[in-house]
């Protein structure tokens, strides 16, 4: 028996050798896997590189011919005889179906050399009053500057209030028996929360510069002579919307007691009433009565930056102001 370190063993040149030798193969192994897998990734690459080139430029082809097609298309059927349109649809305001744009849009159906009169389609329940005067204004100013080219309107759903208000300027106004028109009239609305602070034990702390600045404060009891002052201005309004329509309509208004006392009703009774001409839409309306069929769109349609900046100008405005007084 030995005692002490158990010896080594004797490790011989050709066992070192065959040991390096596979670890060399193994790693030049390793490297063409590498190899190969970095030519397919790049082959690969070049080949995504080559197919994302080609598709965007046949997208950028088709966006190309599609919009030469369509100015050529448009310019192709503007430069022909035509009936021009221009669409007033929602709620008539700044934030909303705005004087700006439909006069922006009025001007230029009216310039247009090829266009033979103007149909301005209205699907509107009203808005605000100074909005709707505008539009009728400038209707008004265009038919004195382009006295060769009438003004039709044609109604669809409904033509209240601010969209009657503009409608009136049209030489003829056509719907359909269906239609709802009128309610000439003038409201300011809002809530009252006096009884309800009280029973919640809340104080109003209302502090004004001029002693009617607190005026329909919904915290606050509505006093007598705040009220007959709204009042007077609500008829102020509504008389010079009465004054547009019997300018607008003339001797077709019938004589009823009713016909400006905020009511509406259908574009069957309408008619009798003399609030409307006729029945009809616009296409009948280019076709039977102007004779030139093709119907070219001037609406002006914003932008989605524009639609963007108007939403938080009105949203500036409405906080500030706090109520708006509406033909509806």
């Amino acid at each position: 028996m030995i005692f002490g370190k158990k010896p080594k063993p004797q490790t011989t040149c050709s066992q070192t050798s065959t040991t390096t030798s596979a670890t060399d193969r193994q790693s030049m192994e390793n490297t063409r896997i590498l190899s190969s897998l970095a030519r397919d990734y790049l082959k690969e690459k070049k080949s995504r590189r080559r197919w994302g080139l080609f598709i965007k430029l046949l997208v950028l082809g088709y966006i190309i011919a599609t919009t030469v097609a369509y100015f050529v298309t448009t310019d192709e059927i503007i430069s022909r005889e035509h009936t021009a349109v221009v669409e007033l649809t929602g709620i008539i305001g700044a934030d909303a179906v705005s004087a700006s744009s439909i006069n922006r849009s009025l001007t230029n159906a009216f310039a247009a050399e090829s266009s033979v009169a103007v149909i301005l389609k209205i699907n509107s329940p009203g808005g605000t009053p100074v909005q709707a005067a505008q539009i009728n204004a400038e209707i008004g100013r265009l038919k004195r500057l382009y006295p060769d080219k009438p003004v039709y309107a044609a109604i669809t759903d409904i033509c209240a209030s601010g969209g009657y208000y503009i409608a009136v300027a049209a030489d003829q106004i056509f719907a359909h028996p269906a239609s709802i028109i009128g309610s000439i009239g003038v409201l300011m609305n809002g809530f009252g929360f006096v009884e309800a602070m009280d029973k919640l034990g809340v104080e109003r702390r209302l502090i004004t510069a001029g002693e009617n600045k607190g005026i329909l404060d919904p915290f606050s009891p509505v006093s007598l002579a705040h009220e007959l002052h709204v009042k007077s201005v609500l008829n102020d309004v509504h008389q010079q919307f009465i004054d547009a329509v019997k300018q607008g309509r003339g001797a077709r208004l019938k004589d009823d007691p009713e016909l400006f006392s905020g009511l509406f009703w259908s574009g069957e009774k309408a008619r009798k009433l003399g609030l409307i001409d006729q029945f009809g839409s616009a296409k009948q309306i280019a076709h039977e009565i102007i004779g030139a069929e093709k119907l070219v769109d001037y609406s002006y349609h914003p932008s989605f930056i524009d639609l963007f900046a108007q939403g938080i100008g009105a949203s500036i405005s409405n906080t500030i102001m706090g109520r708006a007084l509406q033909i509806q």
